[in-house]
């Protein structure tokens, strides 16, 4: 799922700002160790002079660790924000198809995703131009299907394998067993 486009400017955005400050950094960074060379040149080169080196230096060193580490940051929040898309895109298919093993019907099917989402049976009713009455027992035939009680335990039953790490990634159940024992 791509990003909203405001967010993708916004992106656009401060990627700019940031290259501009690191550019003006470096450009300063460039300066200063211009000038402290052509002050190494000149005869009169004192401690304050090595001093100077050693910031121009630090400062060039800081510019090009900065830009490194801001590269790395934006790298791997991209792929954590691809990771979370994968794990949103496996959720919504781990639904649907334990929505078809229950054989839920359509209506039921869109009943049950906006409970998940946690609308009440009002707002499923009106978002669905459905009597509150027809929600409900839609909403009882979800429950009866799955085999759950009510609202809680229905939406348990997914966050159980999100938890389980069943969604998105490998099964950890086992890693969390080695590591108690």
């Amino acid at each position: 799922m791509p990003p909203h486009p405001s967010t993708q400017r916004e992106r656009r955005r401060r990627k700019l700002a940031v290259a501009l400050f690191a550019l003006v950094q470096a450009a300063a960074a460039v300066f200063f160790v211009v000038d402290v060379g052509a002050d190494m040149a000149s005869a009169s080169a004192g401690w304050g002079t090595y001093l100077e080196v050693v910031f121009a230096l630090g400062l060039a060193a800081g510019t090009a660790f900065g830009v490194y580490e801001l590269r790395r940051s934006h790298d791997l929040l991209l792929s954590h924000e691809t990771a979370l898309a994968s794990a949103s895109g496996a959720l919504a298919d781990v639904i649907a198809a334990q929505f078809e093993d229950w054989g839920l019907t359509p209506a039921e099917k869109d009943v049950a995703m906006f409970a998940l989402k946690g609308f009440d049976l009002s707002e499923i009713a009106r978002l669905r131009g459905a009597a509150q009455g027809t929600v409900r027992a839609q909403m009882a035939a979800v429950y009866a299907k799955s085999g759950t009680s009510g609202r809680a335990q229905f939406a348990a039953f997914f966050v159980e394998d999100l938890l389980a790490g069943k969604v998105g990634g490998p099964d950890r159940a086992d890693d969390v067993t080695k590591a108690g024992s």
